[in-house]
């Protein structure tokens, strides 16, 4: 066993500061880029990351272009919030009571097997175009969090159980010392996996339903008006937006886990 740590740690022995093997890969992949741009050689057809740059910065000194990144950012946070207490309170709903398990299950079922596009297609028909990215962020979410806090629900030890029912425990006992130690990693875990899907969904939907104040209108106008540049800007910043919300979310539930963690152990 020692022999074969030993092993993979020189295997994976680091030749460069992570810092430095980032950046590497980074200029790897803009050379690869420039290459391709070479080879094309056609701005229509794919741009150059010098182009894509200066119309990234063209984008910054504009009021709409961050008017556009709010008004996603919150479409996508309210279709989160609520989201993530509508499956959560379905998975405790659902647990509880056999009838409505049987009678929500399958819905959940076909809501996960749908693509998303049906959906943004059928919402534009019922809602407005500002609220449609919203139902698509909530229905990309509430599968997510009903099977993950479903899972913790079903992880609580039986044993357990019976203990708090024979010294008769309240049902705000139970949760308190059972449910909630046992559901939080689980609902954690969701979240997580839930804030990059719903991102790209609501951005989806605003490329097809195209409301006023949204980043996926404004990409959907550089297909129109063939602004390959402009194009290639936006999904650059629709990239690192998703991945900078992956990472504040990710940073705030670890906090709230260590917080609960360090809870839990002071009751006990």
């Amino acid at each position: 066993m020692n022999s074969t740590m030993a092993q993979r740690n020189k295997t994976n022995k680091r030749i460069m500061p992570a810092w430095a093997e980032k950046l590497f890969s980074a200029l790897v992949w803009l050379a690869i880029w420039q290459a391709a741009y070479f080879a094309v050689g056609k701005d229509l057809l794919l741009a150059s990351p010098i182009n894509t740059i200066k119309a990234l910065a063209a984008l910054f000194g504009q009021l709409a272009f961050w008017q556009a990144i709010g008004g996603s950012l919150l479409r996508m946070l309210a279709a989160l919030i609520t989201g993530v207490i509508l499956g959560s309170l379905l998975a405790g709903l659902l647990a509880r009571f056999s009838l409505l398990n049987a009678l929500f299950r399958p819905l959940l079922s076909v809501i996960r097997s749908t693509p998303v596009t049906s959906f943004i297609l059928l919402a534009l028909v019922w809602l407005s175009a500002a609220n449609v990215p919203v139902l698509t962020g909530i229905l990309m979410v509430v599968p997510i969090m009903w099977a993950n806090v479903t899972q913790g629900i079903e992880s609580v030890d039986n044993e357990l159980l019976e203990m708090a029912q024979v010294f008769r425990f309240s049902r705000s006992k139970k949760l308190k010392h059972m449910y909630i130690p046992a559901v939080m990693p689980h609902f954690i875990a969701g979240v997580k996996t839930s804030v990059g899907l719903c991102w790209k969904a609501c951005i989806a939907a605003e490329v097809i339903g195209r409301p006023k104040g949204a980043i996926g209108s404004m990409l959907y106008n550089t297909k129109i008006y063939l602004e390959t540049d402009k194009m290639f800007a936006f999904t650059i910043t629709v990239i690192v937006i998703s991945m900078a919300l992956e990472m504040l979310f990710k940073l705030l539930l670890d906090i709230l886990a260590k917080k609960e963690g360090s809870a839990y152990e002071d009751g006990i």
